[in-house]
């Protein structure tokens, strides 16, 4: 195959911001010395199952539709499995079995109106779906967490549960979930294959040293009530900084279900400035939620979640091969994101209409692709890319040798590199993975088609074949020739899912503009704009070189910058994105790793200094100066995002090894460093990549 020139040319012009020497080696020389492992929102890695302790007082199944049943009730840990498939129930969000979920039946207004009168009623609620030691069991908890954090006593180890047992009726369920919160506040609910487990509230001990237990107490009610139009008011506060706090936590924590706002207070005089806070929820949740109920109402379908281990295979070829084998459509399968293909990697997975036992029976054949399955557990809905913390990776780096002309000790470079990237930390480029490396045509080149309503070109990029001879390049010349997708169908290997798929619909439909919008339908949502994502990202590429080469590590007026440090990356919403002034930049207010360019898309803002011009340039050369990002034919929508330009890689080790895996000596050693391997273990957050971290750290293009 040619050498791809301009993929060469465009990774080789990224720009570097540490001023370290680096070194020479070689990544990924098998998949085994590439490994990743998502990393859950909660934290944990998905290849490993929970081991959090819970406390369990049933295994009996309550029979739905029998409030006064009474169980006879055991306490006991929860099995492994169980632990291992969780969602998180906040006050501010849902049930387990309904994401959103607002009770809407006269029983549960009903309960809901009883529940928020005083906790003797909600004693009686509880009295009727729990039995009496069951019920006795939870206040024992809620007590002890209480008496806890009264006393300054901090949890020890994993956070402690206290499971309900399982409960088969989802009214009872939802029920369930609204009485405990609305008693307790202090904790959560915590739902799992129908069963309800109970948590402390962290946030709500947070808030806590905030303001007065009594307003987090009616503040966490007044989240979980999700009343219309309704407003929580915070106790008056004259002093500005704490108001801020109050604020930017309520922000944090809900700003996608509430906004706040300050007021005078009523009474209010200026010798006395008293500020008051209202929170009020947003309407667009509110939406969400009825639709969301609707939906789980009339939904019916079966998820089930597992974790994907991979080697040496694409992502879209496994989700092809496991569609086949069960017998459903790719379209099926939902994911948190993309993993490299030359690696062996952990994700977590979610497939439709299919049950676990299911699932388990094609465990073997699936061995045999250089794939596992395992973790498979029922859950109520599907993911969605975006849905992890981040990712792990443990990476061998062999043949370490110094750059061409470098007589430095070798150690010394690489403790240097290494020291410098974990401390300042490496420009934030999205990988080369991303753009389909090495091959003649990018995915970004399908993404501009796309977005410039180039269907039919779209699929010609596609089928844009390698300077190889081998039968799935043959097929691809075929149709590219021809035309001729029945005749391209006979020719295109079995194993190749995404290019079959294609061409069926292409010999259904025609080869025509109309034609090939159908076509791209055989492709899942998340897969379609994978492309549109592509080409985005490389403008964004181009667009912080630009930016380090203009302005370097100056924060100037007109940058964008991000006012909330914790959140994730490509996670910023709009309300936390600044423009820097005139003023601010002479003060040296901000910093370069608060710095954001926006990811292309409908719904962002443009640097005001030079950045801005050039956006606006780069469209123009591409011909989308009209363009909205949104494709309406393929249902495909662009928000944008904002996306920091530099990043740190956390909780970094390394560890340099001999070839055969012994530990270098430190001091007096005479080995040849030509035989050097370093093994680095790092985590980044999502859409972050390792490679580019990897480029940083070594100064050496891959």
């Amino acid at each position: 195959m040619e050498e791809d020139t301009d993929f060469r040319i465009r990774f080789s012009s990224l720009c570097f911001i540490n001023d370290h020497v680096g070194f020479h080696g070689t990544i990924k020389s098998s998949p085994s010395d590439f490994i990743v492992i998502e990393i859950d929102e909660q934290g944990e890695l998905v290849n490993k199952a929970s081991d959090k302790p819970v406390y369990n007082v049933s295994k009996v199944l309550l029979e739905p539709n029998s409030l006064a049943k009474k169980a006879k009730l055991d306490l006991q840990i929860l099995s492994f499995e169980e632990t291992s498939n969780q969602e998180v129930s906040t006050l501010a969000g849902s049930s387990s079995d309904d994401h959103n979920f607002v009770p809407c039946s006269e029983k549960e207004d009903t309960v809901r109106d009883r529940t928020s009168k005083g906790e003797e009623e909600n004693v009686d609620v509880l009295g009727l779906l729990l039995d009496e030691k069951t019920n006795e069991l939870l206040n024992q908890f809620a007590c002890d967490i209480k008496e806890k954090w009264d006393s300054q006593t901090e949890l020890i180890g994993p956070s402690p549960e206290f499971s309900l047992g399982r409960i088969l009726d989802k009214n009872q369920r939802a029920t369930l979930h609204s009485a405990i919160r609305q008693k307790f506040p202090f904790l959560i609910t915590v739902g799992k294959n129908n069963e309800i487990v109970v948590r402390p509230n962290l946030e709500y001990k947070e808030l806590c040293h905030l303001v007065s237990e009594e307003e987090a107490f009616e503040f966490f009610k007044y989240l979980d009530a999700k009343k219309e139009n309704s407003k929580f008011t915070f106790k008056p506060d004259t002093n500005k900084e704490h108001r801020k706090a109050v604020h930017h936590f309520v922000n944090k924590k809900f700003g996608n279900l509430v906004e706040t706002k300050s007021f005078p207070e009523l009474n209010y005089s200026a010798d006395s400035p008293s500020v008051v806070i209202t929170v009020r929820f947003r309407v667009k949740a509110h939406k969400h939620w009825k639709r969301s109920l609707h939906e789980c109402q009339g939904r019916k379908d079966i998820y089930t979640a597992f974790t994907l281990r991979k080697e040496n295979l694409e992502m879209f070829e496994a989700v092809g091969f496991l569609a086949v084998k069960l017998g459903v459509i790719p379209s099926d399968f939902s994911y948190a994101g993309l993993k490299d293909k030359k690696a062996i990697t952990y994700q977590a997975m979610v497939v439709r209409k299919v049950t676990p036992e299911r699932l388990k029976n094609i465990e073997k054949e699936v061995e045999k692709k250089r794939m596992n399955v395992f973790n498979i557990r029922s859950v109520e809905d599907s993911l969605r890319l975006g849905q992890l913390k981040g990712n792990h990776f443990d990476i061998v780096i062999r043949n370490l040798k110094n750059q061409i002309n470098d007589s430095a000790n070798l150690r010394e470079r690489i403790l240097e590199a290494i020291e410098n990237v974990k401390n300042k930390g490496f420009v934030n480029y999205y990988g080369p993975q991303r753009f389909g490396m090495g091959r003649k045509v990018h995915t970004d080149q399908i993404g501009l088609a796309l977005l410039k309503s180039e269907t039919v070109k779209a699929v010609k990029l596609f089928f844009t074949p390698e300077d190889l001879d081998d039968p799935v390049n043959r097929a691809k010349k075929y149709f590219l020739q021809t035309e001729d997708a029945k005749g391209t169908l006979s020719l295109m290997p079995e194993f190749k899912v995404r290019e079959r798929a294609l061409l069926e619909s292409l010999h259904r439909f025609g080869v025509t503009e109309e034609g090939c919008i159908q076509a791209w339908f055989s492709f899942p949502h998340s897969m379609r704009i994978f492309y549109l994502h592509a080409y985005s990202s490389k403008i964004w590429n181009e667009a912080v070189s630009y930016r380090l080469a203009t302005y370097g590590s100056r924060v100037v007026e007109g940058d964008l910058v991000c006012l909330d440090e914790d959140v994730d990356n490509e996670q910023l919403p709009s309300s936390k994105v600044h423009l820097v002034t005139e003023e601010e930049e002479s003060a040296n207010t901000y910093a370069i790793h608060q710095v954001v360019l926006p990811v292309l898309g409908y719904n962002i803002q443009y640097p005001k200094n030079k950045l801005g011009q050039w956006y606006q340039e780069v469209l123009s050369r591409d011909g989308l100066q009209t363009c909205k990002f949104k494709i309406p034919t393929l249902k495909l929508n662009v928000p944008g995002c904002y996306r920091k330009i530099l990043k740190r890689p956390c909780n970094l080790s390394y560890q340099l090894m001999e070839d055969h895996g012994t530990d270098v000596k430190k001091e007096g050693s005479h080995i040849d460093e030509a035989t050097l391997s370093l093994l680095i273990s790092f985590d980044l957050d999502a859409s972050c990549y390792a490679t580019v971290c990897l480029r940083e750290i070594m100064k050496h293009d891959f």
